[in-house]
């Protein structure tokens, strides 16, 4: 039997056959390590501590009965407010198709364990909107509205998760799931005040977006993150707008049904992200990333060339 000193291991790379011992378990890391749970401690003691101060400046919020007042209250079919009902129906589809995906011969290639529960966790809460939602139109009312928001907050907050696993630490955004989902949890069921709701739902909304220009990515195709946020974006304002869309539009569909229309674009932006991603081989952020298409056209309209550039404002290697 062949024994391999802990010198020859440190001296084999990692794509080697042979068994090599892994550096993040070597003495000289463990500090780092060490450091490294530190500055996690304080990152969630400072959030903790914001909330707690932001509880104790603000005021309480309670829940709005003029909100349960949809501009459109129409009844078909024998189902009441049936378009705020109905509309609901495309985030079961896509959280059922995403759920099944995750699971299928891997057909979204997750290169990590993490990336699994979360988008799982994300994509069981978009279909559960989808009922929930409905379920809540039917007949709105303070204690179904429960069951509307919480599937909202399973997916907000695992995409915060998956946010943390993909752009800054795999071990830490795999063991913040449960955190962060029980958060969204409470803010729900335990507080008669809209204030943690509030947090839960606009925090991933201001961050979300935010990391994604700013931070590195591992994966290409990025840019659908900036397009879910920007039909979410769409999807709040046409809520605020719902009487004055359904005037609009005539009595034919209110702001509040095109709100879930919109919403639902959210997951299938980013499920289409996932079929189409590959893993990015140079990690550069979108801010330092622009991208220049141009065509070429005759005076007869017809295309005769076209082409791409993508241009950063980091230096290349070759360039050094």
């Amino acid at each position: 039997m062949l024994y391999l000193s802990e010198a020859d291991n440190w001296n084999r790379k990692p794509n080697s056959q042979s068994t090599y011992l892994n550096p993040r378990y070597s003495s000289s890391s463990q500090p780092k390590e060490a450091t490294m749970r530190k500055r996690t401690l304080y990152v969630w003691g400072v959030a903790i501590l914001c909330f707690v101060v932001l509880m104790i400046v603000t005021p309480a919020i309670p829940q709005s009965q003029e909100y349960h007042n949809f501009a459109d209250q129409r009844e078909f079919f024998g189902i009441p407010n049936t378009l705020n009902v109905i509309s609901n129906f495309p985030f079961l589809v896509i959280g059922v198709i995403g759920l099944v995906l995750c699971f299928y011969k891997n057909y979204f290639k997750f290169s990590l364990q993490g990336e699994l529960w979360g988008w799982t966790f994300f994509f069981i809460g978009v279909a559960a909107v989808g009922v929930g939602s409905s379920y809540y139109h039917l007949d709105p009312n303070d204690a179904r509205l429960v069951w509307d928001r919480l599937p909202m907050t399973i997916a907000f907050t695992s995409i915060m998760a998956i946010f943390i696993i993909e752009r800054i630490d795999e071990q830490k955004g795999t063991i913040s799931i449960i955190p962060l989902l029980l958060a969204g949890i409470v803010s729900i069921l335990f507080f008669d005040d809209l204030r943690p709701y509030a947090v839960v739902q606009f925090v991933p909304c201001i961050v979300i977006p935010l990391m994604a220009i700013l931070l590195p990515p591992m994966y290409t195709h990025s840019t659908y993150w900036l397009w879910a946020a920007a039909f979410y974006l769409l999807a709040k304002v046409e809520e605020a707008e719902d009487k004055i869309i359904y005037k609009w539009t005539h009595h034919i569909v209110s702001g509040h049904t095109l709100k879930h229309l919109c919403a639902a674009m959210v997951p299938v932006f980013l499920t289409l992200m996932l079929a189409k991603r590959t893993t990015e081989t140079n990690r550069i952020s979108l801010l330092k990333t622009w991208k220049v298409t141009w065509t070429k056209v005759n005076e007869n309209g017809t295309r005769v060339e076209s082409g791409e550039y993508v241009y950063t404002s980091v230096q290349s290697e070759d360039s050094h």
